[in-house]
C-alpha cells in the first residue's frame, strides 16, 4: 500500500511571517494538530504544532498575534513522498519518534499529508476484512510505542 492511498490531500499550510495566532486558527477550523510551513515558492521549510504554539505562548510571553511562525516552527521535517510504501513512512514515523509526515512532490511542495492516525484507521478498517491485511494491529502497536518513547529517562518532578 502507498502513501498517497491514506494521506490527506487538502492540506492547509501557513507561511514563514504569518502569526501564531493565524496558524493557530487554521488548526482549530480544520481540526488539525499541525501546519506544515511553506516558504514563497510553496516549498516546504518547516512544521508547526499546536504544541509549539503553547511553548512558544509560554517562553516568548507575548500574545500570539505578536510571534512568527518562524520563531516556534521545527525546520527539521522529516517527510515521504506519495508513492513511498506504508511500510517505509511507518519506520519514519518510528526512528523520529514524530505522529505526522508532510508528503511532498519532487520539486518539495506539499500535496498531502500522512498521520499516525490515517495508519491507525485503515488497520481498523482492514480488521473486519477476510483476506490479507496490508497494516496490522502489531505494525501500529510498534509505531506507537517507538513514537511515545521516552528520548531520555523522565526526570523525576516534585509537586507542591
Amino acid at each position: 500500500m502507498k502513501v498517497e492511498r491514506l494521506m490527506v490531500r487538502n492540506v492547509i499550510v501557513c507561511r514563514l511571517d504569518d502569526n501564531l495566532e493565524t496558524a493557530a486558527r487554521i488548526m482549530w477550523d480544520n481540526d488539525c494538530g499541525c501546519v506544515p510551513v511553506v516558504d514563497v515558492g510553496n516549498h516546504l521549510v518547516g512544521i508547526l504544532t499546536d504544541r509549539d504554539i503553547c511553548m512558544a505562548a509560554y517562553i516568548q510571553g507575548r500574545r500570539l498575534s505578536e510571534m512568527h511562525v518562524s520563531s516556534a516552527m521545527s525546520r527539521d521535517v522529516f517527510t515521504c513522498k506519495p508513492s513511498d510504501a506504508i511500510a517505509s513512512a511507518e519506520e519514519n514515523l518510528r526512528l523520529h519518534q514524530v505522529r505526522r509526515l508532510p508528503v511532498v512532490d519532487e520539486s518539495g511542495s506539499v500535496v498531502g499529508i500522512l498521520s499516525l492516525n490515517d495508519i491507525v484507521c485503515e488497520a481498523e478498517r482492514e480488521r473486519g476484512q477476510k483476506g490479507k491485511r496490508q497494516i496490522t494491529s502489531d505494525q501500529v502497536a510498534t509505531t506507537l510505542a517507538a513514537i511515545c518513547a521516552h528520548r531520555s529517562p523522565p526526570q523525576s518532578v516534585a509537586v507542591a
